[in-house]
């Protein structure tokens, strides 16, 4: 597609940051009526190699084009207890796709984002967005950041408890999407950005020694909880990964029974030493000790808890190799480049197994995020989740 620009209002920052500007940033409208909403048009540009490792990867494809429609739906009723609008989520999608840098997604849910009607001028909805946006931008970039009083001020927005679960899902979709399609773009060696994205955060804090994790939030009460909660709170109770945070996520029980289709279906990835190491390089940089103590053992796990530099001073070839692709995701997807996965590609590992880690290593920042938003440790009061 050839960049075109605009002179107007630009559509690429919420109406909050918006300016006038003759060179307003491009508007693809046609970019809201792409037919594969999760990988943006990306499958139908790949050559034969890249479609086999598609194929392979169907299950987990599926899981996240449904959580896509589960997320943004063409229409949305709200509720007493889910009061998000249409808006709230494309909106909050956009501000994360602009964080990632990655020009596609930016696309996609500014062409969605652009017809609808945003809330009333009053002052409550002016600072209801307000937090919104700013829970958004910074879940995004710098999850270690967020803390209880973060939570506490979208309670007094307005928002309840089973919104701030959606809310933070949506934020943590978004940039499992970005990491996903940011892959994809390097197997097939296509830039992900057309502009320059946002200055690179600092990796989060060494993370401390933790005790168990605890919500900062009510999960749901058994005695209260429909039959499809009940349902997919035993079958998560299984899954390591949702066994701490699986009762505040069944405030969302139809996210959270495809969130756990997708880990299960990356279940091999998971088991792999490459993917557990992925995983704490991204718990790492996140600032996520729970994640981080889940995945890191042995000899490496001391100098990763220094710094992912260190760790990559005393790993091996392919270690290192692992490392530095994991890293460059996810720190700034939009810079990542087919010279992140030719190391791992030179160790031998073949398409399915690189996608599979590119794709498993976007899921761990994804659940590093849900972790550090709606929950903290006992063994201190700072946030390290």
């Amino acid at each position: 597609m050839e960049p075109r620009r605009f002179p107007g209002h630009t559509h690429w920052y919420h109406e909050t940051l918006s300016t006038l500007d003759i060179h307003a940033a491009p508007l693809f409208p046609e970019a809201a009526d792409v037919d594969d909403r999760f990988l943006l048009g990306l499958a139908a540009e790949g050559h034969g190699d890249l479609q086999s490792v598609l194929h392979q990867s169907g299950p987990a494809l599926l899981a996240s084009r449904r959580l896509y429609h589960l997320l943004f739906p063409e229409r949305l009723t709200t509720s007493p207890a889910q009061t998000l609008t249409l808006y709230d989520r494309l909106s909050s999608a956009l501000i994360v796709a602009q964080v990632t840098g990655i020009q596609r997604l930016c696309n996609h849910y500014a062409a969605r984002l652009n017809p609808l009607t945003g809330p009333d001028s009053s002052r409550e909805s002016n600072r209801r967005l307000t937090l919104i946006t700013e829970f958004s931008r910074q879940l995004a970039s710098q999850p270690g950041v967020i803390d209880s009083a973060a939570l506490l001020r979208l309670h007094e927005a307005g928002l309840t408890t089973a919104d701030i679960i959606t809310f933070s899902q949506i934020i943590g979709f978004v940039s499992y999407q970005a990491r996903v399609v940011a892959g994809i773009h390097a197997l097939l060696a296509l830039p992900a950005r057309w502009i320059p994205g946002m200055t690179m955060p600092q990796d989060a804090d060494p993370p401390r020694p933790h005790g168990r994790w605890h919500s900062d939030l009510t999960p749901v009460e058994q005695r209260h909880a429909c039959p499809h909660q009940l349902e997919i709170l035993a079958r998560c109770q299984k899954e390591s990964f949702f066994r701490e945070n699986s009762g505040l996520l069944a405030h969302d029980a139809p996210v959270l029974e495809c969130l756990n289709l997708l880990f299960c279906s990356l279940e091999e990835q998971r088991q792999t030493p490459e993917g557990a190491l992925a995983c704490a390089v991204s718990a790492r940089i996140n600032g996520s000790a729970a994640c981080f103590y889940r995945y890191a053992e042995g000899k490496l796990r001391d100098a990763l808890q220094q710094n992912v530099e260190q760790a990559a001073l005393v790993a091996t070839v392919k270690e290192k190799a692992v490392i530095g692709l994991a890293a460059q995701l996810t720190r700034s997807p939009e810079r990542f480049t087919a010279a992140h996965i030719q190391p791992l590609k030179e160790q031998g590992m073949d398409l399915q197994s690189l996608f599979g880690l590119m794709q498993f290593t976007a899921l761990a920042s994804w659940h590093n995020r849900l972790m550090l938003a709606l929950g903290s440790t006992e063994a201190s009061g700072a946030k390290t989740a």
